[in-house]
């Protein structure tokens, strides 16, 4: 598998100011027949121009992005700048909080245990957390598993009503207390009678792991995926870790939304990333999540019927036009026609977008703030569209 970096006319890796990034852009791009040299940029490459695009007005400082084709050849490319302080490099394939792309690694050891014939997709959750789901008309006697994985269970998400980053940010939290501050809401529906992204269904999922397996859910996931997978940049956080330990680009949090967002970022690349815990805490690399994704779909993680009922998907209102979900995993509508299968991350400090196409062609997007703006979250999935169809 040949690799190389495609990096925007930024001055030398050694840390000099970025100063032409915010020109240049993210993604994809169709493998050279040769490994290009540090500091090659061809300007045909649509990927990089897509990243050059994302960071141009701030909002988002640096983007990495990391491109598989059908025949195993990476390429990795950055943008923008790694550091808003010390202006250094965005780091090439560097790590990243990948956030909610956690449920599909949550969901393909949910499904793991299916397949084992430990639990039952279509149980109430009642039989493996018993009177845990309970209270404001939340019951997981009339909640399934699968609904949970698909979230269609009607739990509300306790995400919703947290506060600022800037409030939490170094605050441990303990995963019974992200469930209850999710059963503390009425359900948005009935169970499967609606659909409503829930990061309280997948922290319900986490909890029903480790009573099945008495194991910590990040153990789960490192023996049964992260280490299968030959994931050596991908890692859960232990308790109160806060740093992120490989090569990184800062994360940035804004402190006025909007337009004004760029003006007022400040540095969130050290929290605690408990409150995302099975929902969304692992940190990696954009190689590994296409890795990941190739060993997924290649079924090196999943028998066949788990994973068809993987990306058995249903429509997912609040997603972009012709997106659905599935089984912790989303179905993506591609400009040139066709769909990925991936998913996304939001966490203050990062965001990632993923996708991998019927023939193998895998893509990762990561920028280092989270959109503020309509036109700045475009343009992100832009890249990982553009990333996909170059």
């Amino acid at each position: 598998m040949s690799n190389h970096t495609v990096k925007s006319p930024s001055g030398s890796r050694r840390g000099r100011p970025a100063l032409a990034a915010l020109a240049v852009a993210v993604l994809g791009g169709v493998g050279l027949a040769g490994p290009a040299s540090a500091g090659t940029v061809r300007q045909s490459d649509a990927v990089q121009t897509s990243l050059d695009k994302a960071v141009r007005s701030g909002e988002l400082p640096g983007a990495l992005a990391s491109v598989r084709d059908a025949n195993g050849q990476v390429r990795n490319y950055t943008a923008g700048v790694g550091d808003l302080k010390t202006k250094a490099e965005v780091p090439v394939d560097g790590q990243v909080r990948i956030a909610s792309n956690t449920k599909m690694f949550t969901a393909v050891v949910v499904l793991q245990l299916a397949a084992e014939g430990k639990i039952k997709l279509d149980a109430p959750v009642e039989k493996y957390l018993p009177k845990v789901i309970r209270g404001k008309g939340n019951d997981g006697r009339k909640i399934t598993t699968r609904q949970l994985l698909q979230h269609t269970s009607g739990l509300h998400s306790y995400t919703a009503n947290m506060p600022s980053i800037f409030k939490i940010q170094h605050t441990y939290s303990e995963p019974h207390a992200l469930l209850n501050t999710g059963l503390a809401h009425r359900p948005d529906f009935a169970p499967g009678k609606g659909w409503m992204y829930s990061n309280t269904g997948y922290v319900a999922l986490g909890l029903l792991v480790q009573q099945v397996t008495g194991r910590p859910i990040g153990e789960e996931i490192t023996e049964r995926i992260i280490k299968p997978a030959g994931l050596r940049g991908t890692y859960w956080p232990g308790i109160g870790e806060q740093g992120i330990r490989g090569a990184h680009p800062s994360g940035y949090a804004p402190k006025k939304p909007g337009k004004q967002a760029a003006k007022s970022l400040a540095d969130v690349t050290r929290l605690d990333p408990s409150w995302g815990w099975a929902a969304g805490q692992l940190v990696g690399t954009p190689s590994d999540l296409n890795r990941f994704l190739v060993a997924l779909m290649d079924g090196k993680l999943l028998k066949p019927a788990q994973l068809k009922q993987m990306k058995d998907t249903m429509k997912a209102p609040g997603f972009p036009a012709g997106w659905t979900y599935g089984l912790g995993l989303l179905k993506i509508k591609l400009s040139c026609g066709g769909y990925a299968y991936g998913h996304g991350g939001d966490i203050d400090g990062y965001e990632t977008r993923t996708g991998i196409t019927k023939d193998g062609r895998a893509a990762t997007i990561a920028v280092t703030a989270l959109p503020t703006t309509q036109a700045a979250a475009d343009k992100v999935n832009k890249a990982l569209d553009t990333a996909l169809c170059s």
